[in-house]
């Protein structure tokens, strides 16, 4: 690894920020000395050099592997247990780069040599080629099966030593076998995971396939469960929620996992994709010379036909590993969203404009609010979960693990047999909102629609509470939605990072009319509600002067709808 880690910390090698941070953290953990982990090089150069004589099927030669998996292979297999050095220190991997930059000739090879060589277990260990659909992970399975072909072409030894299938792939002297697994395909009873590549998990819609992964590794000490994938359109995939945050706070330190190893190669920022020199962010195979020139033509070239016919989001994601949402009128990009959150903020005592957006009974039921700070309107969200038809189907159909969500507060799934969202209940909690966090309540912003029955809660209980209708035209609300993207972007909106709220971000599509814009609520009708609910207290305060916002212009003559 010296010839890739060197050139990356003095600069030579450009990479992106969390490649360095990859690399900044290789070198502090080799000086710890108050740790159970050891860096081994000759049990790195052992699986490199496997690697590099592995046979390309198609011409029968050996390919050799880049500097970058040279380093992600050498941390692999380097760092090892002091006490027992076939315990691996790292057992989830997490890699993702831009398309067709020697994937396949990494999954390939550490399921081969962990096939061939693994130890521990010394017998029957289990390897998968996963992904999340069965076309997928055959892929995967065939590569694996066509390199160990050519490499039973070359060695009589190995050859004899394996039995190849259709389905599987067995050694015969230690009973190990290589399967593939796609979260629509299941696996067998008794299953034990030693190994799960699993490839492109962007696509993936939920996190089953890597939850039915995991309980079969319990009793093992040095399984591996390596992710590999290209960025994704779906922002509200688990991947993009979950596993690439996860690496990120894992990289900057933020999380301390030292068996969770991360390599995220991509462009730093939009405006690189205009620079060629900064390509290799994301294309980390542009450091092989002798690929340079075909690769920075491709991509040139693809870039050039995006622009005009209007793929660009799509080369974005796959040419150059950013998550981009899917439509090209999506309402807002998530970097700026991501870049206005902030801590969770004591609202005690705040004025709060509060939005509901009703949606079905048997759905969503949000509630959003906006509280003025110190230059700023401070955005948070609730939401009720109907379970009318299963609150699996729910989370699988929204990609929400409002199971989860709910432990950490920021919903509450219905306790109603019907699985209908109970209307008292909602009113009791906002009532226990309100009352706890002693909010000046300024106004209950709401869509007419189908919300009759808190309006007339409210009414009976807090008259004291301005409830008021927000039309749900364009003529009315296309101001406020284009104004609360800007205030956004100047931070003048800053929020909690709160998942439901979010994922409404991520859904948001922009329908245009003669009169202006609003969000398609035909689009995405049951994911987007935080967001409507939130658009709602907002036509209604948007309007105030943040910096000067008092109770006498609370209610003045700007404020009718």
């Amino acid at each position: 690894m010296p010839a890739f880690i060197p050139r990356v910390l003095d600069g030579t090698l450009l990479t992106s920020k969390w490649v360095l941070l990859a690399v900044k953290r290789h070198q502090s953990d080799l000086k710890r000395t108050d740790w159970n982990w050891t860096y081994d090089e000759e049990l790195a150069g052992k699986a490199v050099a496997f690697m590099e004589m592995l046979p390309e099927p198609k011409s029968g030669k050996a390919q050799p592997l880049a500097p970058f998996q040279k380093f992600i292979i050498g941390s692999i297999y380097g760092w090892v247990s002091k006490n027992d050095k076939t315990i691996r220190r790292f057992t989830d991997v997490f890699i993702t780069m831009a398309r067709k930059n020697g994937k396949s000739l990494l999954i390939s090879g550490i399921v081969l040599y962990e096939f061939l060589f693994g130890k521990n277990p010394e017998f029957k260990r289990q390897l998968y080629t996963a992904a999340n659909d069965r076309k997928q992970a055959s892929i995967v399975f065939n590569m694996v099966k066509d390199r160990l072909k050519a490499l039973c072409r070359k060695d009589e030894d190995i050859k004899r030593m394996v039995k190849i299938t259709r389905d599987e792939i067995i050694n015969l002297d230690d009973g190990s076998s290589i399967r593939s697994f796609s979260r629509d395909a299941g696996l067998v009873d008794g299953y034990e995971p030693h190994v799960a590549v699993v490839d492109e998990y962007a696509n993936a819609k939920t996190t089953d396939m890597l939850e039915t992964l995991a309980s079969g590794q319990v009793l093992l000490p040095s399984y591996l469960t390596f992710i590999i994938s290209t960025a994704g359109f779906d922002m509200n995939a688990p991947m993009f929620v979950q596993n690439y945050p996860y690496a990120k706070k894992v990289l900057l330190g933020e999380i301390e996992a030292e068996r969770y190893f991360a390599f995220i190669a991509e462009q730093d920022d939009f405006s690189e994709i205009d620079n060629p020199d900064t390509w290799i962010k994301s294309n980390p195979l542009l450091d092989v010379e002798s690929l340079k020139q075909q690769i920075t033509d491709y991509l040139t070239t693809k870039l050039k036909q995006a622009r005009g016919d209007g793929s660009l989001n799509s080369k974005l994601i796959k040419n150059f590993n950013m998550w981009r949402q899917a439509e090209e009128n999506s309402y807002m990009d998530i970097e700026s969203w991501n870049a206005a959150q902030v801590m969770p903020i004591d609202i005690q005592g705040q004025k709060a404009w509060i939005g509901v957006d009703v949606g079905k009974t048997s759905d969503l039921y949000a509630i959003s609010w906006l509280i003025p700070m110190d230059g700023y309107w401070y955005a948070d969200s609730f939401a009720f979960v109907g379970t009318k038809y299963g609150l699996d189907a729910k989370i699988k159909s929204d990609r929400i693990d409002y199971r989860s969500l709910e432990q950490k507060g920021r919903c509450e799934i219905t306790r109603l047999e019907s699985g209908v969202i109970d209307v008292e209940r909602v009113y009791s909690w906002l009532d226990e909102f309100i009352t706890q966090n002693s909010l000046d309540v300024q106004g209950i912003c709401f869509d007419p629609a189908q919300y009759g029955s808190l309006l007339t809660q409210i009414e009976k209980g807090h008259p004291e509470w301005e409830q008021i209708a927000v039309r749900q035209g364009t003529l009315t609300l296309s101001m406020p939605t284009k104004q609360f993207r800007d205030d956004v972007l100047e931070k003048k909106i800053q929020h909690s990072g709160n998942e439901i709220l979010t994922a409404a971000i991520n859904n948001a599509v922009l329908l245009s009319d003669n009169n202006g814009v609003r969000i398609d609520k035909n689009k995405y009708s049951n994911k987007i509600d935080a967001l409507d609910a939130l658009l709602d207290a907002y036509a209604i305060c948007f309007r105030q002067n943040i910096e000067t916002i008092t109770n006498e212009d609370v209610f003045g003559d700007d404020f009718g709808f």
